[in-house]
This record gives structure tokens, C-alpha cells and sequence, in this order.
């Protein structure tokens, strides 16, 4: 029994959410919620290894968490009528009334992405309770210290608490007002899943694909909003190379190598529909319908060679005048250095450098080291891979640039 806290970590990162959402939809709050679950995930270490994992992993995580509620209410001195109502409906399990968003999780996300929280709070609460990510996996993934994470986290908390946020779904008049924080986290939980920032798994496709199915909700409640549809159709062209981009031992298999017979076609003609919709709609391309317009060049190029690079380099000229960052930049120059040649890449990626930007993540190194190895600068390129491996939290990238740069110093 000795995989025991293995296997509770793959139950959290599985059912997490919906315990939480469960909890949430019980209680009315999302921050007790977690707590309780946080309290379950616990009693499971203690009582798992010595009476087998149940059946139903996540339904008993549920349930415990219920009664710990129920004995936290009972035990106040004064328990007032809404306690008591409460704790009857926990033991009665009585269904709520039907509300427009019908599905837990996405309701956690509507309400993670309250107008009362900021930006950097609805990101980070709703991807630690949503996506299950530890504080320093989205502290990685927002390049900042874990203890400034924690404290985004914990005054999300509080301010729920202080504002008496409801678990509940929010007025259709009120759906657009929470619908950018609500496809950022959407597409970061996504985006988690695609690549992990951190563990042994290149990727996540369980998280990934419930982003995706969260995405086509938010779609359908949402049917006029461009940048919904865009989301969408971004993440299916990204799903569609998902049976491709690792090999049988689950190492990564890059784009320029992936064997394309194996995308998924169908996925990538439902890409193709959703940007038709959103482009429909004729209000011009956002940020998630330009990503998707690049994804669409390279799901539709029969490979890495006859990609029209020279597209993909407009494209990402063009977003990052509307949504700029150091990733724009950095993905812009990988695009450049197939379109007109390393060197001009590599004067983007230097003045990146020069800023300090992307400080302390692999990404930035990893596509100095490709970029100087392309020009025959092999030492350079070297080092600069190794700096990257030493940053990448997930041991299978990590091996993937350890052993590039291997190959750089002995031929």
C-alpha cells in the first residue's frame, strides 16, 4: 500500500473538481468546500492504506467530506435555522432547483470568476480548485514566487467569504461580464492538461478534454460571443494531436515530428466549424480566434516543411498587437526562424533576454538553445538547453533538453 498517496493524488487530480463543485453546491461555499474535500483527502491517507481503496474513490471522498460538514455544523453552540436546514439537506441529499447552468463544475467556474475577485484571483482560485493544480504548479505557470501564488489564493478566499459570493449560477445578464475570466481559466486549464508544467506525464489529455467540454458549454450558453467559439475551435485543433505527440514509453513527440496521418481529422473539422461560427458572427478575430487561425495553418499543412510559415508570422504580428506578451513574442519567433532563418529569429529572442523577460521559465532558453544550434553555435546552444532543463518542471521536457543538449556537445 505503499502507492497509497499516488493514488489519492490521482483521484484529486480526476475527481477534485466535481467533489468540490459537489461540496460547493451543498454548502453555498466554495471556500468550505475545499476545505472539506482538503479534510477528506486526508482521512483517505489515514483509512485507504488500511482499508483498500473503495470503489467509488470519489464519491467517498464526497460523502466523508459531508459528514465532516454536518459534524462542523452540529457541533456550533448556537445552531441557527440555516445551518440546520442545511445540514438536513446534506443527509437528505435534496436535489436543487434547476438553474440555467446545469452542470457543477462550470458552475465552480462561474462563481470562481465572480466581478467581486481580480483577474490574477479567478485565475489562480478557480485553477486549484477547478484543475486540482498544486500553488507551485500555477505559480510556474504565471512565472511568479509559490508565495505570492498562496497569497492570490488565499484572498480569493476571503474575499468570497467577505462578499457572501453564492455557489450559484450566475443571471443570463450576468454571464458576460465573467465570460473573459471564465475562457482564460478554461483555456489554462487546457492548456495544463496539453503540457504539464510539472510531474512525469508530457501531458494531461483527462484535464485537457474536461476544459474542452467546459469550453463547448460555455459555447452553446453563449452563442453570440465570437471569442467563445474561438476557444472552442482552438482547442480541438490542439486535441486533434494529441494521439501523435507521444510515443508508446509516453515521451513527447514535437510538432515538427509528429506523424500527422494520426491527428484526428474529425476533431480538426469541428475546429474548422467553430472558427466559421465564430467568424460569422462578424465582429473581427480576438486574441482566441487568432491562436486558433495559427492552429488551423498547422492542422491543415502536411507537414512541418510546407507549413505556410510566412501566414503564422502575420498572424502572431497581429495578436500580439491586440493581447502582447514575452509567449507571443517567443512563439512569433520560432515562427519566424521557419519563415526567413534563424538569425532573425534569434534577434527577438535576444531582445526578450536583454528585457528580462519570461525570468525563470524554460521556455525562453529552449528556443535560444534551437535557435543558436540552427546556426551552428553548438556550445552556446548547449548551455543554453541546460538552463532550460534545469527550469522545466516536467521531468519528461526536462529529458527531452538534457538530451539535446547531450547530443550538441558530443555529436
Amino acid at each position: 500500500m505503499n502507492d497509497i498517496p499516488a493514488r489519492v493524488d490521482a483521484v484529486w487530480r480526476i475527481d477534485g473538481a466535481r467533489v468540490v463543485a459537489t461540496l460547493a453546491k451543498a454548502t453555498g461555499d466554495v471556500g468550505l468546500a475545499e476545505d472539506l474535500a482538503q479534510e477528506a483527502l486526508v482521512e483517505a491517507l489515514k483509512q485507504w492504506p488500511r482499508d483498500g481503496v473503495p470503489a467509488n474513490p470519489g464519491g467517498w471522498l464526497t460523502a466523508v467530506a459531508k459528514r465532516r460538514a454536518i459534524d462542523h455544523w452540529r457541533r456550533r453552540e448556537r445552531l441557527d435555522d440555516r445551518y440546520r436546514a442545511m445540514a438536513s439537506a446534506l443527509e437528505e441529499t435534496v436535489e436543487d432547483a434547476w438553474e440555467p447552468i446545469d452542470d457543477d463544475v462550470l458552475r465552480l467556474v462561474f462563481t470562481a470568476c465572480h466581478p467581486a475577485l481580480s483577474r490574477e484571483g479567478q485565475v489562480a482560485l478557480t485553477l486549484r480548485i477547478v484543475a486540482g493544480l498544486s500553488t507551485g504548479e500555477i505559480a510556474r505557470m504565471y512565472f511568479v514566487p509559490v508565495a505570492t501564488m498562496q497569497q492570490r489564493i488565499v484572498r480569493a478566499k476571503k474575499t468570497i467569504q467577505a462578499a457572501r459570493i453564492p455557489f450559484a449560477a450566475p443571471e443570463p445578464a450576468e454571464w458576460k461580464e465573467r465570460l473573459a475570466g471564465v475562457l482564460s481559466v478554461v483555456y489554462l486549464v487546457f492548456t495544463e492538461g496539453y503540457a504539464a508544467t510539472s510531474g512525469r506525464e508530457w501531458m494531461r489529455a483527462d484535464l485537457a478534454n474536461e476544459a474542452l467540454r467546459l469550453g463547448r458549454m460555455v459555447a452553446a450558453l453563449l452563442p453570440r460571443e465570437p471569442e467563445a467559439h474561438a476557444l472552442v475551435a482552438l482547442m480541438e485543433f490542439q486535441a486533434a494531436r494529441f494521439p501523435a505527440r507521444t510515443r508508446p514509453d509516453g515521451s513527447p513527440v514535437l510538432l515538427t515530428e509528429q506523424d500527422r496521418t494520426r491527428w484526428d481529422r474529425s476533431q480538426i473539422q469541428r475546429g474548422r466549424a467553430a472558427l466559421a461560427q465564430a467568424d460569422a458572427l462578424g465582429r473581427g478575430r480576438g486574441p482566441y480566434a487568432l491562436q486558433a487561425a495559427i492552429a488551423e495553418v498547422h492542422a491543415l499543412a502536411p507537414s512541418a516543411e510546407r507549413t505556410d510559415w510566412d501566414r503564422i508570422v502575420l498572424l502572431y504580428e497581429a495578436l500580439g498587437r491586440i493581447a502582447p506578451s514575452p509567449v507571443v513574442d517567443l512563439n512569433r519567433a520560432a515562427a519566424v526562424s521557419m519563415a526567413t532563418g534563424p538569425a532573425n529569429a534569434l534577434l527577438i529572442a535576444d531582445e526578450l533576454a536583454a528585457r528580462g523577460a519570461l525570468s525563470g521559465s524554460h521556455l525562453l532558453p529552449s528556443v535560444r538553445g534551437e535557435l543558436l544550434a540552427q546556426l551552428g553555435r553548438t556550445e552556446e546552444a548547449a548551455a543554453e538547453l541546460t538552463t532550460a532543463a534545469r527550469l522545466a518542471g516536467n521531468e519528461r521536457e526536462r529529458q527531452v533538453l538534457l538530451d539535446k543538449a547531450d547530443r550538441l556537445r558530443h555529436g
